[in-house]
């Protein structure tokens, strides 16, 4: 199911991307259908206190925002990211070698959105696949943005390790975060880290060498699991990409998957199951009322449940403080 693509430059992750969506859009129907419907999807901002939210209503993400993640719908279903169980017309281009394959994704939210999973079935985690995201995003620099939704707390596939990427500039986080990072918390070994305990509260790294971010990753990684234990790896969503030869990784450390009104009834029920897009500044909702009801109350509400509590915020950035200094 690879397409073989020509070019000048095979190396060049982001053109072989651009060209299989070119290819995909014309003989795969479902994308096609997609792509058309996201140039007629509508939206609104939504100012909060120290950022900007984007909210797009896009009823084909019903599937995503509603995906059942629980152990034993998992265990019911095929997967659908292993290359056996993807639709004749899919087609791919490889990453890494033959460890990743980039697939256009058909319910898209960016206007060049993919999905890029392993070629093995292996669960959901970046512990150990966190060099590779750093690659992917260096990769498909500068036209697109990498990001990584745990498997409690946005993947829709956790039992298939995969990333995404998509149109560099779409989130709002990536224009506004020189003014949300503010003044440094610890500075090692080329990694410069930051804590910014806000509205939407987040850790972020900026470097350009590879290994002192992994390192300094799994410090963070460490610390949270150390502090919010779960069988599971500690819930987070992580944006990357790669600019002026340096890296900027935003990491969300989450306390819960979704907010209570998304399991509320009548009028107090919202369709709004937050990943790392939504994070990032664009709320994606599949429900036309919903997207009308929205609010900046319904925003900060959602942050409070499922972000990290202030205190534990604070105990995680000066713990990893600590550890990089």
């Amino acid at each position: 199911m690879l397409l073989e693509l020509p070019a000048t430059t095979p190396s060049d992750l982001a053109s072989r991307a651009h060209a299989l969506r070119e290819q995909q859009v014309r003989t795969w129907a479902l994308l096609g259908e997609g792509v058309t419907a996201l140039e007629h999807v509508q939206t609104r901002q939504i100012p909060m206190p120290d950022f900007t939210m984007r909210v797009q209503f896009n009823p084909r993400r019903i599937i995503s925002s509603a995906a059942k993640v629980d152990a034993k719908s998992i265990a019911q279903r095929p997967c659908f990211l292993c290359t056996a169980n993807l639709p004749a017309e899919q087609r791919g281009v490889s990453f890494n070698g033959d460890g990743y394959i980039v697939l256009c994704n058909p319910f898209p939210i960016l206007p060049e959105h993919f999905t890029v999973v392993t070629t093995d079935h292996r669960p959901q985690r970046i512990a150990d696949s966190f060099v590779e995201l750093l690659h992917l995003a260096a990769a498909v620099a500068p036209r697109y943005t990498v990001f990584y939704n745990g498997p409690k707390c946005g993947a829709s596939a956790p039992d298939h390790m995969h990333f995404q990427a998509g149109t560099r500039g779409f989130m709002t986080i990536e224009s506004e975060f020189d003014r949300l990072k503010g003044d440094p918390l610890a500075r090692n070994n080329g990694v410069t880290a930051y804590a910014c305990a806000c509205t939407r509260s987040f850790i972020a790294f900026e470097s350009s060498d590879a290994t002192a971010l992994e390192a300094a990753f799994r410090s963070l990684y460490r610390t949270l699991n150390d502090l919010v234990p779960l069988d599971d790896e500690p819930m987070m969503n992580v944006l990357c990409w790669f600019d002026s030869a340096a890296w900027k990784v935003i990491i969300f450390p989450r306390a819960k998957h979704r907010p209570a009104f998304y399991f509320a009834e009548g009028d107090e029920k919202l369709l709004l199951s937050p990943a790392s897009v939504d994070l990032g500044g664009v709320c994606i909702m599949p429900i036309e009322r919903d997207f009308h009801r929205l609010s900046a109350d319904h925003i900060t509400q959602m942050l409070k449940e499922v972000m990290l509590p202030p205190e534990t915020f604070r105990q995680l950035a000066e713990r990893l403080r600590h550890y990089l200094t």
